[in-house]
């Protein structure tokens, strides 16, 4: 019995298109509520929100449960971290800050076992292998594991093209955040000259053959994101979308 299918690779490296929704409330339940609402995949951050690896693998299993597909976001790019978060269960994994080949490069080797990497094989006892119940999980993990890497730097989107050029690497997604922090427009991702690095770097990643990847909130940035060619988007941030839906109902009702 080889490991599972990862459907979600299959379908982003077909050029489909994936709708997600980020996962930053660092809760199981609140995870499980966002499994309900039907979409393709949902991100679980280990970069800004505050989790660790119980509960990243907490959410990972009620999210398994349902259609939706979970991506883990590690807080760095690290061989240890990857390889546990591997293990308890994630076969798509979005890795941030890369800004080169061969950052690229490590990270392939990271998620694979040996000899094309340097995953450490311990998945005997890990929830990857259902606990030993997948015979040949070893022989067939590293076909069913999506690597997406982040880029959101003007070092990283210097260097596109060479991460682009390593075997291995599923897609890349844009940091628009960040990438606007370090081009000097700092919390303004919808200047110009972000606008055109977002589309540029969007375009040159499909036609290299790679998924393209986005956090896009707000219907003109998705629609445009999408029209660039993204075909994982994420939507929305649960975070957001709570906070402002009790804000709202808040300002609505008190103090009549």
């Amino acid at each position: 019995m080889p490991a599972p299918k990862n459907t979600f690779k299959k379908k982003i490296t077909n050029g489909e298109v994936q709708i997600g929704c980020w996962v930053g409330m660092a809760d199981s339940y609140a995870a499980e509520i966002s499994a309900t609402a039907g979409f393709d995949w949902l991100l679980i951050d280990g970069e800004h929100a505050p989790n660790d690896l119980r509960s990243m693998m907490q959410q990972m299993q009620v999210v398994q449960a349902s259609d939706s597909h979970t991506v883990v976001r590690l807080p760095v790019g690290s061989d240890w971290m990857i390889k546990q978060v591997l293990d308890a269960g994630a076969q798509s994994l979005l890795i941030p800050l890369v800004e080169s080949g061969d950052q690229a490069l490590e990270m392939v080797r990271a998620t694979r076992y040996p000899p094309h990497g340097i995953r450490g094989v311990g998945a005997a006892l890990a929830r990857s292998s259902q606990f030993s119940a997948i015979p040949d999980y070893l022989q067939t993990a590293n076909d069913q594991i999506c690597l997406l890497l982040q880029v959101e730097t003007v070092a990283g989107i210097e260097a596109l093209d060479d991460i682009l050029a390593v075997e291995g690497v599923d897609g890349v997604f844009i940091g628009p955040a960040d990438l606007a922090a370090d081009m000097g427009y700092l919390g303004n991702s919808d200047a110009p000259e972000v606008k055109a690095a977002i589309n540029d770097a969007l375009s040159r990643i499909r036609a290299a053959g790679k998924a393209a990847g986005i956090l896009a909130t707000g219907p003109e940035f998705i629609d445009r994101s999408l029209e660039q060619g993204a075909n994982f988007v994420a939507v929305g941030i649960d975070v957001i979308e709570f906070a402002n839906a009790m804000r709202g109902l808040a300002a609505k009702y008190v103090g009549r």
